[in-house]
């Protein structure tokens, strides 16, 4: 299993990589003051919003909101991993992952990579030149599919026997051991091994950087199950995986995905040209799956039969769905006409009548829709019940703006007054008013004293020599919400060289969102004023602290203080 990244070796990578040469390796910039700009590859713009600090190391989009640091620029513009761009990042800086870190790249799992790919071949191979072939072929050719689309998916053939693939590949030299770690062979129980693909039509499964890490296998004939996976090796995850993601990304820029259920489905599609097609490996839709869908588009439909184990496991979806609800996202539900599967709907309606021909809902509506089915609304007492099913669906949706549109759907099919389904959702006013433009330093100096601190800390990481160990220590001890800046100081104080490095000390964190919103504002503060404002801020801040340590004393009764609080009220009675 692959080991944690050293906190020290990232911040080190940061300090060799500058994001300013980073990101003009990809996009044009031009100079604005100290700092750069550029088109945002994130949002369409025709004025550039995309600004990058070399300074600070970071980038932020002052149109569409989005920022981060080296790191994560290659994450979202490349669609990369975490592992994976620190991996590219270090490639460039020229150092190496310390070896405890190291993910793919080490033997215990390159050779999985290896012996998968050699077997891919090896079936596909089989598809052309097995003796028992013409089977395989017909069968494709009976769902419809090309020769063109079976070479896009490498789709390939498992003749029947027992050690067909098995002799094949440790012939080669592969050994019994790496084909087993693969999911290839079974282990027999008196010793052994066999295939454990046979006499099936065979998908490989490839990972976003096109690695082959498992396969599915369909029955030609008769037989259970129908469709085989890989198990679960190093590098197979099928909870995590989606079939036919590496095509649809390798087809072009991407706006949205469709999930479909099925291998077949998604190279059905893909031949009528709907390439955005992915399909899970024969398990419900999970978190993982619906936050690598994310990466990638922001609008994701769920594409079922309209039977009953499809409305399941659209409710299983949408449920997943509601805490990633954020921003520019979307979630659709399709629901095909009965007796159709996308494979057999594609081919009868075509690309541009599919989705035309199914039944779409938005998820709020969806939501609404489904609750409905159990419950009378025509009522009085049915729309309060209505009201109390919906409401613990709609608060998991983290975003206002998402959670606003299901409060208006739920007040129009109840009628009740949309301002009260807004309290019962959690919103602390009525409907939101317009919201007016402002400056950077309306946005700075409208924060709390706190989150003000904070961002010239984030901004600055030097400043934090202005909080000795001692005013942290009463901060700690007096003010209950200053355990985040209390963790940013103690992460700056120990000499971090940017905002970027200090910045992924957070990442995957609950304070991350924060942290990344408070290093992004626009403070309009000099650099040589910055001193004398943290300097401010801190002052005020222990002024503070001493005013609830001082009303936490005088909570007590006299009689009970302690030796050391008597001092505090003699020292703080002089002072005044």
């Amino acid at each position: 299993m692959a080991g944690r990244i050293p906190d020290h070796f990232i911040d080190d990578l940061l300090a060799r990589v500058d994001i300013v040469d980073l990101i003009e390796a990809h996009l044009p910039l031009r100079k604005a003051g100290k700092d750069f700009q550029a088109l945002c590859p994130f949002h369409g713009e025709k004025t550039p919003s995309f600004t990058i600090s070399r300074e600070k190391q970071f980038y932020h989009c002052f149109g569409c909101g989005v920022h981060g640091t080296a790191i994560g620029f290659l994450m979202n513009y490349r669609n990369l991993e975490f592992r994976e761009a620190i991996e590219e990042l270090a490639q460039m800086a020229g150092v190496e992952i310390p070896v405890e870190a190291r993910s793919h790249n080490t033997p215990n799992t390159r050779d999985l990579f290896a012996v998968l790919e050699q077997a891919r071949k090896h079936y596909e191979g089989q598809l052309r030149t097995a003796p028992e072939r013409q089977r395989a072929v017909d069968y494709l050719k009976g769902r419809g599919i090309t020769g063109e689309v079976a070479k896009r998916f490498r789709v390939g053939f498992a003749p029947d026997g027992w050690r067909h693939l098995f002799d094949a590949m440790t012939k080669a030299g592969v050994t019994d051991s790496q084909l087993e770690r693969a999911g290839l062979a079974i282990r027999r129980d008196h010793g052994g091994h066999y295939d454990r693909f046979r006499d099936r039509i065979m998908f490989p499964i490839h990972d976003r950087r096109g690695r082959v890490i498992g396969f599915g296998g369909r029955i030609l004939d008769q037989g259970e199950p129908k469709y085989l996976n890989s198990p679960e090796t190093d590098v197979f995850h099928k909870g995590r995986e989606l079939y036919g993601l590496h095509e649809a990304l390798a087809g072009g820029q991407l706006t949205s995905l469709v999930v479909v259920e099925g291998y077949m489905d998604v190279i059905a599609l893909s031949q009528f040209g709907m390439g955005n097609a992915v399909a899970t490996l024969g398990t419900a839709v999970t978190s993982d799956h619906l936050d690598q869908l994310f990466r990638h588009v922001p609008e994701v439909t769920f594409c079922f039969d309209g039977d009953a184990a499809g409305k399941r496991a659209a409710w299983k979806a949408l449920e997943i769905s509601l805490s990633r609800m954020e921003g520019n996202r979307a979630v659709r539900f399709s629901f095909l006409p009965d007796g159709h599967d996308p494979d057999s709907a594609v081919r009868e309606f075509g690309a541009d009548g599919f989705m035309g021909a199914a039944r779409t809902f938005g998820l709020s509506d969806y939501l609404l829709d489904s609750l409905k089915v159990e419950i009378d609304s025509s009522t009085s007492e049915g729309r309060t019940r209505l009201v109390a099913r919906a409401a613990p669906y709609l608060r998991q949706i983290p975003d206002d703006t998402h959670r606003a549109v299901g409060a208006r759907l739920l007040a129009e099919a109840t009628r009740f007054d949309e301002d009260l389904i807004r309290r019962e959702l959690g919103f602390t006013s009525g409907r939101p008013r317009a919201r007016t433009s402002s400056g950077g330093l309306d946005r700075y100096t409208s924060r709390t004293l706190i989150e003000q601190t904070l961002a010239l800390l984030l901004q600055r990481p030097h400043l934090s020599a202005r909080i000795d160990a001692e005013t942290a220590a009463f901060f700690r001890e007096e003010l209950h919400d200053s355990a985040m800046l209390l963790k940013v100081w103690e992460i700056a104080s120990g000499g971090v060289a940017s905002t970027a490095v200090l910045l992924e000390r957070f990442r995957d964190t609950p304070e991350e969102p924060a942290v990344l919103e408070l290093s992004a504002l626009q403070l309009n503060i000099s650099d040589d004023a910055f001193e004398a404002e943290i300097n401010g801020a801190v002052g005020r801040l222990r002024e503070r602290a001493q005013d609830q340590r001082i009303g936490r004393i005088r909570a007590i009764p006299f009689g009970e203080w302690s030796d050391e609080q008597k001092a505090i009220m003699r020292d703080y009675k002089r002072g005044a």
